[in-house]
């Protein structure tokens, strides 16, 4: 084997904390996670032991306040956090992404009472969350959603049913958006919800072609009971706590593709470097450099669009454009790199004997997670074009 394969990732970070903080990340990532990936993804095994000791470490609530056991690290380092963990395993990587999803709406939205009553715990208390907004006739128009919350003096009761949850059925807690009121976005609230309360279930996962050792499950509430403490936000303005939610969100899923994409450029070049074709090294061959050479291209690119929102998000700025253009470009890319890369490895390319298979098959699912890259494209053409007047 050859002994020039690729480096970790150059990265540009602000403070020596920060470096530190991806030197612990690259070692727990391969130590802990990166050597069982493989056998465990194809085993559908769920890695909760990974979580716990994420949290353990700090890393399960990176860029929340401090004074409730977040870690007050600004997006531009959170999101390389999450684009290391990627690359070691998608679903760690995506895990955590799911999870801040879901603290999302009490850290932004909630009153001090209810930030002081749960956010310890769901920020490094080892909990584990996943975010309810989906349903199975509600996806991309996620303002049509059925699933109800009738309120009966202090406590909410909701029915219906969840579609497509990451952590769905493991999860210790869910950020869950039901309506209230009448159709439409102004009609419907956030409630944080108990993973064992009363009359909440979960279906058997479902059998994906990726990501097999995270369980995405329907849920169903069969009139669970909840207190008004835990509605989330004012009446009404779930859909808004949604969106901000989904904006923070976008970039997670953005440095998980780049994470994706960078391993998976990082077996090719390992393996062009290794194997030997015609007496030389196929890393030699010219059109097999203008690939690598595109791959690397493309993930600079992608790292360079999350790291630029993910600074517009941290000086405050409005960033959801960006958000969209990010999560857009970054999956579409991860998707050609990982395909090139079973393609470089040629017939071992399409075998689990090596890595990138599974990573072309991951990829794919993050053109279609939190917003399809085509209702991205409606977002950013909204943002330079106004709303669709038809």
């Amino acid at each position: 084997m050859t002994d020039r394969a690729p480096q970790p990732v150059d990265r540009q970070l602000p403070t020596e904390e920060s470096r530190d903080l991806l030197a612990l990340v690259r070692e727990i990532a391969q130590r802990e996670i990166r050597p069982r990936a493989a056998e465990e993804e194809d085993s559908g095994r769920f890695p909760r032991e990974v979580f716990t000791l994420l949290s353990e470490a700090g890393l399960l609530g990176l860029p929340y306040d401090g004074s409730f056991g977040g870690g007050e690290q600004p997006y531009e380092v959170y999101l390389q956090v999450l684009e290391e963990l990627a690359a070691a395993r998608l679903t760690v990587g995506l895990g955590v992404s799911v999870h801040s999803l879901a603290c999302h709406g009490l850290a932004g939205y909630g009153s001090k009472e209810q930030q002081s009553a749960h956010l310890p715990a769901m920020l490094g208390g080892g909990l584990l969350g996943a975010y309810c907004l989906s349903e199975p006739a509600a996806g991309s128009d996620a303002a049509s959603l059925t699933t109800k919350a009738v309120r009966g003096g202090d406590e909410w009761v909701i029915t219906g049913t969840k579609a497509w949850i990451t952590h769905g059925g493991v999860a210790d807690f869910y950020t869950v958006l039901a309506r209230t009121g009448a159709p439409g976005p102004k009609g419907i609230t956030a409630f944080l919800v108990p993973g064992d309360v009363e009359g909440l279930t979960a279906a058997v996962p479902e059998k994906k072609m990726g990501m097999k050792g995270s369980p995405t499950a329907q849920l169903h509430f069969d009139g669970v009971r909840v207190p008004d403490s835990r509605r989330i936000g004012e009446e009404g303005q779930g859909f808004t706590i949604a969106l901000a939610a989904l904006d923070a969100g976008r970039l997670g899923i953005a440095a998980c593709a780049v994470g994706v994409a960078q391993a998976a450029l990082d077996e090719a070049v390992t393996y062009a470097l290794d194997r030997k074709q015609f007496g030389h090294p196929i890393a030699d061959f010219q059109g097999l450099r203008f690939m690598l050479a595109d791959m690397a291209t493309k993930i600079e690119a992608g790292r360079a669009l999350y790291l630029a929102a993910a600074r517009l998000r941290d000086a405050g700025k409005p960033f959801s454009r960006q958000a969209a253009m990010a999560k857009l470009f970054c999956t579409d890319a991860a998707m050609a790199v990982t395909t090139d890369a079973v393609q470089i490895l040629g017939g071992y390319g399409y075998t689990a004997d090596f890595p990138v298979e599974r990573l072309m098959r991951e990829a794919k699912v993050l053109q279609i997670v939190e917003g399809t890259n085509q209702i991205q494209r409606m977002v950013i053409a909204r943002h330079l074009a106004g709303p669709e007047t038809r």
